[in-house]
């Protein structure tokens, strides 16, 4: 297995915002301290804005500070800026557990000043307890001018002492430039604390990837100088793209029984990753032409070999089995697709979700011909007797591991589409778009991918009152035994005693959540449920095999 051959306990590279894995350049280290500084500096109001290049680190920093946040401190997290400003408001009033309501669709400002004023009575009950809030708003450079001039509003909420609300902007660099207009100026000088992220350098690089290796278990470093500084070269010191180059070296490594990796395994890697656009990029900024082209001229009279992919950390998944013949199995060889092409075939495909939803209960063999399209928007909690909906956010490293396919929410130039999951490798995903079912790459899939996505899951009926509200500490009962035979042995040594959701129990859950990229916080709610039971049992999975 691709783990044992490097003696590895877990991936080193995923693109999962894992905390354990950070590695703080000087850099990281000022942003943070930056962030830190103006939740402290809270009392004096205005906002923090941190910048940074895509896949720099912004994500994997603001879960670092959610975690070195006081215990005092209430956060809202928005990860979906793309709001007008009522619905920015109804999000953050769901992110602090305020009873937001609906306001009137006949008269939208009576129900934009309602959710104002019960978030400023929220704001005023938190100050009299001696609590801080704070505002995060992730993907900054998304929000509407009217959005952007909504949240600076926000820091009128105040009492003749202090601001009663902390906001924190992470973007991408267009938030610099989108805040230097004339009309943002109010905002832009409101802004008491600014950053921007830059890549990491050749040496940073090579300690990057040494701290996540020794992270994951590793003792042995796979990698040699010279690819070390190959992948530096390839990924122009951008975090993420320095994971999936590492990613697919090792993955060609173990394919290939190498256990040293020298820069001609990472040339290849980067040629099979890296879209053209970012491989010329980057060789440009590296200002070595001469070495690119050696690197495309082995990649291309080296031989190729099928694939390998990482086996699933909870179990061994081979490719997924071959369903019905009700069930539609998408056989053909997926049509590839650049951006571009992506872009336009998303134009095409309308923004009803109704094709995907039903092709997604087909594939679960539901019932479709009767669905509608409110169905898919709202995410019934059971659609079917045993089968429960989750409408959620994460990852593509999350959803491999859940391995099942989910309906994505796409977004390009302000228009909605949504596609199903079919299967995901180290480098590509495949859809079913419309009616067709295609090949893009992981990268070109995050442009146009909030992390928004709706699953299907089957589970004993019980499990409703479990997905309903998180179980209590010393909870037994059917949802407690079901919990506990999932997690054996792997995660909690089998036995006999009646199952306690104890604090045992819990660590089991907390060693779960970690493994399938899941927030590492002990409750039992309705994304664990359901990664706990993809975990076995029958239905979909995701094809391990894109071509």
């Amino acid at each position: 297995m691709y783990l044992e051959h490097y003696g590895l306990q877990e991936p080193p590279f995923s693109i999962t915002p894992d905390p354990r894995f950070v590695f703080l350049s000087e850099r990281h280290r000022d942003a943070l301290a930056h962030l830190l500084f103006g939740i402290d500096q809270g009392g004096g109001g205005g906002f923090v804005q941190l910048t940074g290049e895509v896949g720099t680190g912004k994500t994997t920093l603001s879960r670092l500070l959610l975690e070195q946040l006081p215990d005092n401190t209430r956060v809202a997290l928005v990860l979906n800026p793309r709001l007008s400003p009522a619905e920015l408001l109804q999000t953050i009033c769901e992110e602090l557990h305020i009873a937001a309501g609906t306001g009137s669709a006949a008269e939208p400002d009576s129900g934009l000043k309602s959710l104002v004023d019960r978030l400023n009575r929220y704001l005023l009950d938190a100050y009299a307890q001696g609590l801080r809030v704070v505002l995060i708003i992730d993907e900054a450079q998304n929000l509407s001018i009217d959005a952007l001039e909504q949240v600076r509003l926000l820091t009128n909420l105040e009492t003749p002492t202090q601001k009663l609300l902390q906001i924190i902007l992470l973007g991408q660099p267009e938030l610099r430039e989108m805040l230097a207009r004339d009309e943002l100026r109010q905002l832009a000088q409101r802004i008491t604390a600014r950053f921007h992220l830059t890549p990491l350098n050749a040496e940073e690089t090579g300690e990057y990837l040494r701290h996540r290796y020794r992270v994951a278990g590793g003792q042995r470093f796979a990698f040699t100088a010279a690819a070390v500084r190959r992948i530096h070269m390839h990924a122009g010191g951008v975090p993420r793209l320095i994971n999936i180059i590492a990613e697919r070296t090792l993955l060609a490594g173990y394919a290939h029984d190498q256990t040293t990796l020298d820069e001609r395994w990472v040339d290849r890697a980067a040629k099979e990753t890296l879209p053209p656009r970012s491989q010329r990029v980057h060789i440009r900024h590296a200002a070595i032409a001469a070495i690119a082209v050696l690197a495309l001229a082995a990649a291309v009279f080296w031989p190729r070999q099928p694939a390998v992919t990482a086996p699933d950390a909870s179990t061994a998944v081979d490719a997924a089995p071959a369903p019905s013949p009700s069930v539609p199995t998408s056989a053909a060889s997926p049509l590839p697709m650049d951006d571009v092409a992506l872009a336009e075939h998303l134009q095409a495909a309308g923004a009803s979700s109704l094709p995907a939803w039903r092709h997604l209960l087909v594939m679960w063999q539901l019932p479709a011909d009767d669905a509608d399209a409110r169905a898919a928007s709202s995410c019934p909690a059971s659609p079917a007797a045993g089968v429960f909906c989750l409408r959620a956010r994460g990852s593509l490293d999350t959803l491999t591991v859940l391995d099942r396919p989910v309906l994505l929410r796409l977004r390009n130039d302000g228009r909605d589409a949504w596609a199903v999951l079919l299967g995901t490798d180290a480098i590509n995903v495949r859809l079913r778009l419309g009616q067709d079912t295609v090949k893009v790459g992981r990268l070109t899939l995050e442009e146009v991918w909030n992390g928004e996505y709706i699953a299907l899951w089957q589970g004993p009926g019980f499990l409703g009152d479990a997905r309903s509200a998180p179980l209590p500490l010393g909870a037994v009962g059917p949802s407690v035994d079901w919990i506990r035979q999932r997690l054996q042995p792997r995660y909690l040594p089998a036995s006999d005693a009646p199952a306690v959701l104890d604090t045992l129990l819990l660590d089991a859950v907390r060693r779960f959540q970690r493994t399938h990229g899941l927030i590492t916080d002990g409750v039992i709610g309705p994304e664990t449920l359901m990664a706990l039971s993809a975990a076995g049992g029958d239905g979909p999975r995701l094809h391990r095999s894109l071509e």
